[in-house]
């Protein structure tokens, strides 16, 4: 009844205007970026209480208390200190330092209020002071002027805390039950998000849920699949549900931009950046970890964007995201970050360093996880012009103790590879040549599983070739490698065992002049895309390398990335394109188009032989609300959405967020099942397959049959539309026969056509002639 109202209301303005709403696209009205124009979010109402904080207007105010009382003589210099101290951290308003005086007897009483330019200068004026010594018996206690309010509405005698009845919640596996197997995939289109079954064997998506202004820049899944994460001026929530998407829990961080969930969804990491009001200064950096069921802060980082540059000779400076990486597996015990010639390691038992210490590594430029177990492996460059030789090192956590070293000399970069269960670390090792004015490359291949880690050098045939691309199988013992120079480079495949020897590295094949710059493996292994994106405009070639053959090439214009989902049936390439593929009984592909173009926005589902199954269209396809949305970001939206933010090359950055705005697969847990029963199953798969054939058959005559009807039911409709005409032309027939001069026939070719000669006068003008003399 209140939309009625609502609308009626627009509708008498409009009337009142001279406006005709028909002639209005409202969903091609976009706000802009960091505006609302009055129009709430559909979950406005999940952070109403912490409001009433943010926007007291005293969040820019700190009190500093336990300085020194002193008299009047002396308040000068005291100002003097207390202002030198506190303006080396941000701008004090002008008469924004006030130091109270008792007026009997003219002393201070011994704390002040400090007003800056912006609550982020405040905040972080509090963390770097509170404590502060300034001589033995004056120590800084400094508080917010906010949480004054707080502090007053605590009462004066405790009482019991209410005691909630328990409510069984919801099953949030309940989707892993579907009957047919499908997988969900969650999109957004202008201001509706909607997650959505691919039933590609009916021909079109089974919606699960739709809802409007469901968050107001993306959504996210969590790494598992069991919660969907949105992003809200005020913070984020997850979602979850059997049957629909209910709010499991929500995390306030005021301007959140970015969040990254932990491997085992255990924490949620929200970023955010603020500009200071000094242009000269960094970006005030803000970062939570949560824990995501019961929403508590675990602990925040905070501080300039210089605190979380990342370090090393020649590295990338600056902030990069995600600023945490996590240990591998579902245990989620450690998380660590990369500083200035520091690695910092924390355990989440307490959230604070291991052993606490940071582990120092002179000049340290990347580090990474094992998926599997807790082992770093991290990369230092030459140092001392080169005296010093780089290095890869495998450090145990949380012994800190080195596995395992490798030195490397005359590097010019270096690139480690993780293989999905953590057996393998390849490293793609530049190396220069003797004259120093080329490079050529090698790979140094850990077996990390094997006794004292044995390391096997692996250079191609053509050493000086480039590598563009390199991938581990998932779960197996083969890489494949781009190589050489474009437009058609080498596609080498290798495996890490072979009958004869398992200790040495073979390859198996090379695929010569292929049109491919990545590399996408099934996540269950077997088969690979061998995709030439970007300027290779989105040639595809899906390899099965168990048989070392083409399966297919296809070609998908202007793909930019591509994903296989979790179980390995689809393939997502992205960016203005997807492109989907199963390796199972069904085999589909799916292509779609964002807004970055203005029409056939929207997603097709293919066959795997390239049939078209069904067509999906969407206008303002794209998942974030600010401005033009992430779909199509330039660099500066970017820097306005993130700040002064590194697009890294790890899980989750920028660049994923980006690309994947618009269609997201969701994840699926793990199996339970053991490497065995997974390699029997697949050995077995046509056994399984035929009850799902007998099902697609069945599937496939109901679909004929439905389009047998479909095509009668045309059929009627054009013989009806043609019966019709003919009934009107026979109606019309005396009036055609008269404005023939009484021809009764339609037929044209019965008629004679005859010339007839028309003669027109066309102008008459007389002229008058002058004889001269003498002639007649």
């Amino acid at each position: 009844m209140a939309d009625v109202m609502v609308m009626k209301e627009i509708e008498d303005t409009a009337l009142r205007l001279g406006v005709d709403l028909s002639t209005l696209d409202i969903d091609s009205i976009r706000l802009p970026p960091g505006e609302n124009c009055g129009i709430l979010s559909d979950d406005e109402d999940v952070y109403q209480e912490d409001n009433l904080e943010f926007e007291s207007g005293f969040g820019n105010i700190i009190v500093v208390d336990n300085l020194p009382v002193v008299p009047r003589e002396k308040f000068e210099k005291l100002e003097g200190v207390v202002r030198k101290i506190y303006s080396q951290i941000g701008v004090i308003k002008e008469g924004g330092l006030w130091m109270p005086v008792d007026p009997e007897t003219e002393k201070t009483l011994g704390y002040c209020f400090i007003e800056y330019n912006t609550p982020q200068e405040a905040e972080l004026a509090k963390e770097k002071t509170h404590g502060y010594k300034l001589d033995r018996a004056h120590i800084f206690s400094v508080s917010m002027f906010d949480d004054f309010d707080r502090f007053m509405k605590v009462p004066n005698e405790w009482a019991p805390p209410e005691t909630k009845s328990y409510t069984p919640g919801e099953n949030l596996q309940h989707w892993l039950t579907d009957s047919k197997a499908r997988d969900q995939f969650v999109i957004r289109a202008g201001s509706d998000t909607e997650v959505l079954w691919n039933d590609a064997r009916h021909l079109k998506p089974d919606p699960v849920y739709k809802r409007a202004f469901w968050t107001e820049s993306f959504v996210q899944w969590s790494p598992l699949g069991t919660y969907l994460a949105t992003v809200h001026r005020q913070g984020a929530a997850v979602w979850g549900g059997a049957t629909s998407f209910n709010r499991l829990m929500r995390y306030a961080h005021p301007q959140v931009k970015l969040i990254d969930f932990s491997p085992g969804e255990k924490y949620l990491v929200t970023y955010s950046s603020h500009e200071p009001s000094n242009p000269r200064d960094a970006n005030r950096v803000v970062m939570n970890i949560f824990d995501v069921r019961t929403g508590k802060v675990m602990r925040d980082f905070k501080g300039s964007a210089d605190d979380f540059a990342v370090g090393g000779a020649g590295g990338v400076t600056g902030v990069s995201w995600p600023v945490f990486k996590w240990s591998g597996g579902r245990d989620d015990k450690y998380f660590a970050r990369m500083g200035k010639n520091i690695l910092s390691v924390y355990e989440t038992e307490t959230f604070s360093l291991v052993d606490k210490k940071s582990l120092k590594v002179e000049n340290i430029m990347d580090f990474s996880w094992s998926p599997n177990d807790p082992i770093i492996a991290l990369f230092v460059p030459e140092m001392g012009g080169g005296n010093q030789p780089a290095r890869v090192s495998l450090i145990q956590i949380p012994s800190k103790e080195e596995l395992r070293q490798k030195n490397l000399f005359s590097v010019s970069d270096c690139k480690m590879y993780w293989q999905s269960n953590g057996d393998y670390l390849a490293v793609n090792v530049e190396r220069y040549t003797k004259t120093k004015k080329s490079t050529y490359t090698g790979f140094e291949l850990f077996r990390i599983k094997e006794r004292d880690i044995p390391i096997e050098v692996l250079e191609l045939e053509n050493k000086n070739d480039k590598i563009i691309a390199f991938s581990w199988e998932p779960k197996g013992h083969r890489f494949a490698v781009i190589h050489g120079d474009n437009p058609k480079p080498d596609v080498s495949i290798y495996s890490m065992r072979t009958a004869q020897n398992t200790g040495r590295v073979s390859k198996l094949t090379t695929l010569k002049g292929k049109q491919a710059n990545a590399l996408f493996w099934s996540p269950a292994g077997r088969y690979i895309v061998l995709a030439g994106l970007k300027g290779f405009n989105g040639q595809l070639e899906f390899y099965n390398v168990d048989e070392l053959e083409t399966m297919a090439t296809a070609e998908h214009f202007m793909a930019t990335d591509i994903e296989w989902d979790p179980t390995g049936r689809y393939i997502w390439s992205g960016d203005y394109v997807m492109v989907l593929l199963t390796r199972a009984v069904h085999r589909y592909v799916a292509t779609s188009v964002t807004s970055v173009h203005e029409m056939e926005n929207g997603f097709n589902i293919w066959s795997f032989n390239g049939k078209h199954l069904y067509r999906i269209l969407k206008d303002h396809f794209f998942q974030c609300s600010d401005g033009d949305g992430f779909g199509y970001c330039n660099a500066p939206l970017l820097k306005q959405c993130f700040g002064n933010i590194n697009i890294s090359n790890t899980r989750n950055n920028i660049i994923e967020i980006v690309a994947n705005l618009h269609f997201l697969w969701r994840p699926r847990p793990p199996s339970f099942l053991s490497l065995e029963k997974e390699e029997e199953i697949a050995k077995n798969l046509k056994k399984y397959s035929k009850k799902y054939e007998a099902e697609d058959q069945d599937v496939s005559l109901l679909l004929s049959e439905q389009e047998r009807e479909k095509r009668r039911m045309l059929k009627e409709e054009w013989d009806k539309w043609v019966n019709e005409w003919k009934r009107l032309h026979e109606e019309e027939s005396l009036q055609r026969q008269k404005l023939r001069d009484g021809e009764a026939s339609d037929e044209e070719e019965e008629y004679e056509a005859k010339d007839i000669e028309v003669e027109e006068v066309i102008d008459v003008s007389e002229e008058v002639l002058h004889l001269e003399y003498g002639q007649e």
